[in-house]
Protein backbone atom coordinates (compact mmCIF):
# COMPACT_ATOMS: atom_id res chain seq x y z
CA UNK A 1 0.00 0.00 0.00
CA UNK A 2 1.13 3.48 0.97
CA UNK A 3 4.41 3.25 2.76
CA UNK A 4 5.35 1.16 -0.41
CA UNK A 5 5.34 3.97 -2.96
CA UNK A 6 8.14 5.84 -4.15
CA UNK A 7 6.85 8.86 -3.33
CA UNK A 8 5.40 8.28 -0.25
CA UNK A 9 8.86 6.38 1.31
CA UNK A 10 11.99 5.90 -0.32
CA UNK A 11 11.64 8.65 -2.42
CA UNK A 12 10.06 11.30 -0.16
CA UNK A 13 11.19 14.78 -1.22
CA UNK A 14 10.18 16.39 1.99
CA UNK A 15 12.84 14.53 3.78
CA UNK A 16 15.40 15.02 1.05
CA UNK A 17 15.35 18.51 0.50
CA UNK A 18 14.33 20.09 3.68
CA UNK A 19 15.91 17.71 6.65
CA UNK A 20 18.94 17.14 4.70
CA UNK A 21 20.19 18.68 1.21
CA UNK A 22 18.41 22.01 2.19
CA UNK A 23 21.27 22.96 4.59
CA UNK A 24 23.44 23.21 1.96
CA UNK A 25 21.84 26.26 1.35
CA UNK A 26 21.87 27.79 4.64
CA UNK A 27 18.06 27.57 5.40
CA UNK A 28 17.11 27.21 8.98
CA UNK A 29 13.90 26.90 11.23
CA UNK A 30 13.55 30.37 10.26
CA UNK A 31 13.21 29.74 6.58
CA UNK A 32 9.76 27.77 6.91
CA UNK A 33 6.44 30.11 6.38
CA UNK A 34 3.28 29.48 8.61
CA UNK A 35 -0.02 30.38 6.64
CA UNK A 36 -3.48 30.00 8.30
CA UNK A 37 -6.59 28.45 6.78
CA UNK A 38 -7.97 30.94 3.52
CA UNK A 39 -4.27 32.66 3.13
CA UNK A 40 -2.91 32.58 -0.33
CA UNK A 41 0.56 31.34 -0.79
CA UNK A 42 0.75 32.49 -4.04
CA UNK A 43 -1.88 33.86 -7.25
CA UNK A 44 -2.00 33.40 -10.65
CA UNK A 45 0.88 35.24 -12.48
CA UNK A 46 2.69 35.75 -9.50
CA UNK A 47 6.25 35.29 -10.42
CA UNK A 48 7.01 31.47 -10.50
CA UNK A 49 10.67 31.24 -8.56
CA UNK A 50 10.04 29.23 -5.67
CA UNK A 51 8.68 25.62 -5.27
CA UNK A 52 7.41 24.54 -1.84
CA UNK A 53 7.07 21.69 0.07
CA UNK A 54 4.24 20.90 2.94
CA UNK A 55 5.78 20.45 6.94
CA UNK A 56 2.19 20.47 7.91
CA UNK A 57 -1.35 20.62 7.42
CA UNK A 58 -3.21 20.96 4.34
CA UNK A 59 -3.15 22.90 0.53
CA UNK A 60 -5.04 23.07 -2.12
CA UNK A 61 -4.08 24.00 -6.12
CA UNK A 62 -7.17 25.53 -7.68
CA UNK A 63 -8.13 27.73 -10.61
CA UNK A 64 -11.49 29.19 -11.60
CA UNK A 65 -13.28 28.75 -14.99
CA UNK A 66 -13.84 31.54 -17.68
CA UNK A 67 -17.01 31.56 -15.21
CA UNK A 68 -15.86 32.31 -12.50
CA UNK A 69 -16.62 28.47 -11.13
CA UNK A 70 -14.08 27.39 -8.47
CA UNK A 71 -11.81 24.30 -9.72
CA UNK A 72 -9.77 22.76 -7.32
CA UNK A 73 -6.95 20.44 -9.25
CA UNK A 74 -5.50 19.09 -5.97
CA UNK A 75 -5.31 18.98 -1.97
CA UNK A 76 -1.98 18.23 -0.77
CA UNK A 77 -0.45 17.11 2.79
CA UNK A 78 2.38 16.67 4.91
CA UNK A 79 5.11 16.17 2.67
CA UNK A 80 3.87 16.86 -0.80
CA UNK A 81 5.20 19.51 -2.90
CA UNK A 82 3.96 22.02 -4.97
CA UNK A 83 4.80 24.83 -7.51
CA UNK A 84 7.06 22.42 -9.14
CA UNK A 85 6.01 23.52 -13.11
CA UNK A 86 8.69 26.15 -12.13
CA UNK A 87 11.51 23.10 -13.10
CA UNK A 88 9.48 22.56 -16.27
CA UNK A 89 9.67 26.36 -17.19
CA UNK A 90 6.70 27.94 -15.93
CA UNK A 91 7.65 32.00 -15.14
CA UNK A 92 4.62 32.72 -13.81
CA UNK A 93 2.17 30.70 -11.81
CA UNK A 94 -0.69 29.03 -13.55
CA UNK A 95 -2.99 28.30 -10.71
CA UNK A 96 -3.81 29.35 -7.34
CA UNK A 97 -1.80 27.95 -3.77
CA UNK A 98 -3.89 28.36 -0.57
CA UNK A 99 -3.49 27.02 2.84
CA UNK A 100 -6.64 24.35 3.64
CA UNK A 101 -5.32 24.48 7.36
CA UNK A 102 -4.43 26.54 10.20
CA UNK A 103 -0.88 26.51 11.01
CA UNK A 104 -0.22 25.04 7.44
CA UNK A 105 3.85 25.30 7.34
CA UNK A 106 5.60 25.00 4.43
CA UNK A 107 9.08 24.64 3.18
CA UNK A 108 9.78 27.22 0.25
CA UNK A 109 13.09 26.09 -2.06
CA UNK A 110 14.27 28.66 -4.81
CA UNK A 111 13.93 26.84 -8.08
CA UNK A 112 18.06 27.73 -8.45
CA UNK A 113 18.86 25.95 -5.77
CA UNK A 114 16.70 22.81 -6.52
CA UNK A 115 18.44 22.60 -10.06
CA UNK A 116 21.65 22.95 -8.62
CA UNK A 117 21.09 19.82 -6.26
CA UNK A 118 19.79 18.58 -9.69
CA UNK A 119 22.84 18.98 -11.57
CA UNK A 120 24.99 17.25 -8.58
CA UNK A 121 22.79 14.41 -7.82
CA UNK A 122 21.55 12.20 -11.16
CA UNK A 123 19.22 10.16 -8.47
CA UNK A 124 17.65 13.28 -6.75
CA UNK A 125 16.53 14.83 -10.45
CA UNK A 126 15.38 11.38 -11.79
CA UNK A 127 13.45 11.12 -8.13
CA UNK A 128 11.89 14.78 -8.67
CA UNK A 129 11.20 14.24 -12.57
CA UNK A 130 9.34 10.95 -11.94
CA UNK A 131 7.59 12.45 -9.17
CA UNK A 132 6.21 15.17 -11.65
CA UNK A 133 5.46 12.83 -14.65
CA UNK A 134 3.16 11.12 -11.64
CA UNK A 135 1.67 14.46 -10.84
CA UNK A 136 0.76 14.92 -14.40
CA UNK A 137 -0.36 11.32 -15.20
CA UNK A 138 -2.89 11.88 -12.38
CA UNK A 139 -4.58 15.01 -13.55
CA UNK A 140 -4.69 13.16 -17.22
CA UNK A 141 -6.87 10.09 -15.30
CA UNK A 142 -8.76 12.93 -13.74
CA UNK A 143 -10.20 15.33 -16.45
CA UNK A 144 -10.84 11.79 -18.18
CA UNK A 145 -12.90 10.31 -15.44
CA UNK A 146 -14.74 13.73 -15.41
CA UNK A 147 -15.65 13.41 -18.91
CA UNK A 148 -16.34 9.30 -19.42
CA UNK A 149 -17.60 8.57 -16.00
CA UNK A 150 -20.75 9.06 -13.73
CA UNK A 151 -20.55 10.60 -10.02
CA UNK A 152 -20.42 7.03 -8.89
CA UNK A 153 -17.37 5.42 -10.65
CA UNK A 154 -15.41 8.70 -9.98
CA UNK A 155 -15.90 8.09 -6.30
CA UNK A 156 -14.78 4.90 -6.66
CA UNK A 157 -11.66 5.37 -8.72
CA UNK A 158 -10.80 8.15 -6.08
CA UNK A 159 -11.43 5.58 -3.09
CA UNK A 160 -9.08 3.37 -4.87
CA UNK A 161 -6.42 5.66 -5.83
CA UNK A 162 -5.82 7.25 -2.06
CA UNK A 163 -6.23 3.40 -0.58
CA UNK A 164 -3.42 2.99 -3.20
CA UNK A 165 -1.07 5.54 -2.22
CA UNK A 166 -1.91 6.31 1.38
CA UNK A 167 -3.69 2.96 2.47
CA UNK A 168 -2.35 0.74 5.64
CA UNK A 169 -3.55 -3.14 4.75
CA UNK A 170 -4.73 -4.22 8.10
CA UNK A 171 -5.83 -8.01 7.29
CA UNK A 172 -8.13 -7.82 4.25
CA UNK A 173 -8.95 -4.72 5.11
CA UNK A 174 -7.23 -1.26 3.83
CA UNK A 175 -7.31 1.68 5.88
CA UNK A 176 -6.58 5.60 5.43
CA UNK A 177 -5.99 8.36 7.64
CA UNK A 178 -8.98 10.23 5.67
CA UNK A 179 -7.95 14.01 5.72
CA UNK A 180 -10.76 14.68 3.13
CA UNK A 181 -13.77 16.68 3.82
CA UNK A 182 -17.19 15.47 1.86
CA UNK A 183 -16.87 18.84 0.68
CA UNK A 184 -13.03 18.44 -0.41
CA UNK A 185 -13.94 15.30 -2.44
CA UNK A 186 -16.98 16.72 -4.36
CA UNK A 187 -14.08 19.63 -5.17
CA UNK A 188 -11.59 17.03 -6.88
CA UNK A 189 -14.66 14.74 -8.76
CA UNK A 190 -16.64 17.75 -9.69
CA UNK A 191 -19.88 17.08 -8.37
CA UNK A 192 -21.80 18.44 -4.69
CA UNK A 193 -21.09 17.75 -1.39
CA UNK A 194 -24.15 16.32 -0.73
CA UNK A 195 -23.99 13.56 -3.56
CA UNK A 196 -20.55 12.92 -2.14
CA UNK A 197 -22.15 12.02 1.03
CA UNK A 198 -24.97 10.19 -0.61
CA UNK A 199 -22.83 7.78 -2.22
CA UNK A 200 -20.69 6.88 0.49
CA UNK A 201 -23.50 6.01 2.26
CA UNK A 202 -24.59 3.53 -0.31
CA UNK A 203 -21.27 2.12 -0.78
CA UNK A 204 -21.34 1.53 3.16
CA UNK A 205 -24.74 -0.02 2.84
CA UNK A 206 -23.48 -2.25 0.19
CA UNK A 207 -20.62 -3.41 2.37
CA UNK A 208 -17.52 -2.23 0.06
CA UNK A 209 -16.49 0.70 2.53
CA UNK A 210 -16.85 2.03 6.02
CA UNK A 211 -16.00 5.56 7.40
CA UNK A 212 -15.96 8.23 10.21
CA UNK A 213 -14.58 11.62 10.23
CA UNK A 214 -10.74 10.34 10.79
CA UNK A 215 -10.71 7.33 8.90
CA UNK A 216 -12.25 5.39 5.70
CA UNK A 217 -12.03 1.54 5.37
CA UNK A 218 -12.17 -0.12 2.46
CA UNK A 219 -13.83 -3.58 2.77
CA UNK A 220 -13.73 -5.34 -0.88
CA UNK A 221 -10.76 -3.33 -2.49
CA UNK A 222 -10.96 -5.33 -5.81
CA UNK A 223 -14.83 -4.15 -6.17
CA UNK A 224 -13.11 -1.00 -6.95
Amino acid sequence: MGNQLWYFDDVNLYNVMCTHKVQDFGINEGHFRTYQKGETIYFTDDSANTMYLIASGKVRILNYSEGGDEVVKAILGRGEMFGELALLGEDKRSEIAEALENNTTVCPVNIDDVQELMRKNRDFSFKVYKWIGFRIRKMERRIDNLVFKDVRSRLMDFIRELAIEKGEKKGDLVVVEHFYTHKNIANLIGTSRQTVTTTLNELRDEGLIDFDRKSITIKQLGAF
